[in-house]
């Protein structure tokens, strides 16, 4: 196995992306060599526009559906449209960039001995029946319904991940994402806090599925950035699967009021019906991520809402979205 030196070189695919670029930025000014690679389906050239000057900062447009030949020392997996908008606009590539992105990327990291982490997310968990969710807990998934492209997808990469650990000891870690937010979201992609940010900056009716009791909880980008680090790092040998995610939870109504609150809007909220398999609860248990990475949220929902509204009020100005 290669040594790990203080500077690595760093695949991060999806890396144009919202999570993506975050976590490229962190390792960039880490001073690691950082290889983004990205199709632009979902991701954005402008969200890695300020790092592109950087000599450690690489970009490479590529569909991780292919193989990729590049030395490295370390590959965060993070390719594959995150929100339902976008994941179900292409189910079937939804699918393929999970299954065969992950077996394209495992086989890299097997050539190189690279150690490699894949984003999965707490859609494993489907429509969950125990809660808080355990990483014990094996799901409630639906696997022919309308968000099964995503969630089977995932299940699946969790599934080749631990096959290539066992079967060729490779250096693997899994680590399964809960709602997370702020700037450089896509500002249409259907993610309630964007959606809810959107709607109160514009004015408009606040939409809200179902009777606004489910709960989700809500993650701040730079939390998660760190848990990836953490759990990439740890000294215990520990692959996973890991939660990451902030254990407060809210309700949607609670998100609505907090949004309007803190963007100062006249929006009034509107009930439609709630989507297909939309899962009624999902918080995080994330006792193994505090015990074992130190790891704990530290950015509560008013000060990430705060910055993340800036975020997209800079946008509405700049003219890089329409005011209505």
């Amino acid at each position: 196995m290669k040594k790990y030196s203080l500077r690595k070189r760093v695949l991060v695919t999806g890396g144009a992306g919202f999570l993506g670029s975050h976590l490229c930025e962190r390792l960039v000014h880490e001073g690691h060599e950082v290889l983004c690679v990205d199709n632009f389906f979902t991701g954005a050239r402008a969200n890695i526009a300020h790092l592109l000057g950087h000599s450690n900062f690489e970009l490479l447009r590529h569909d991780v559906t292919f193989p990729l030949y590049v030395e490295v020392d370390e590959i965060y997996n993070l390719a594959c449209p995150a929100s339902p908008v976008h994941y179900q606009f292409d189910p079937v590539q939804t699918t393929k960039t999970s299954v065969i992105g992950a077996i394209n990327m495992l086989g890299l990291a097997k050539r190189t001995h690279a150690r490699i982490l894949q984003a999965s997310t707490s859609e494993v968990y489907g429509d969950p029946s125990v809660h808080p969710q355990p990483e014990a807990y094996w799901g409630n998934v639906n696997p022919i319904g309308p968000r099964s492209c995503y969630d089977e997808g995932k299940r699946c990469a969790e599934t080749l991940f631990f096959d290539y650990h066992r079967q060729h000891s490779l250096d693997i870690r899994v680590v399964r994402i809960f709602n997370t937010y702020g700037p450089r979201m896509h500002p249409n992609d259907g993610r309630v806090v964007s959606n809810f940010i959107m709607q109160a900056l514009r004015g408009e009716a606040i939409t809200i599925y179902g009777d606004g009791l489910q709960t989700r909880s809500f993650c701040y980008v730079d939390d998660l950035v760190e848990g990836f680090l953490r759990m990439m790092s740890n000294p215990h040998g520990l692959v996973g699967p890991v939660n990451l995610g902030n254990p407060h939870e809210f309700t949607m109504l609670e998100l609505a009021q907090a949004v309007i609150a803190q963007t100062g809007s006249c929006s009034q909220l509107v009930f439609r019906p709630l989507p297909s398999d939309d899962p009624k609860q999902r918080q995080p248990d994330i006792t193994l991520a505090r015990e074992k990475l130190g790891w704990m949220p530290q950015v509560q929902l008013p000060e990430g809402l705060q910055k993340t509204i800036e975020y997209f009020r800079g946008l509405i100005e700049q003219g890089w979205i329409p005011a209505a």
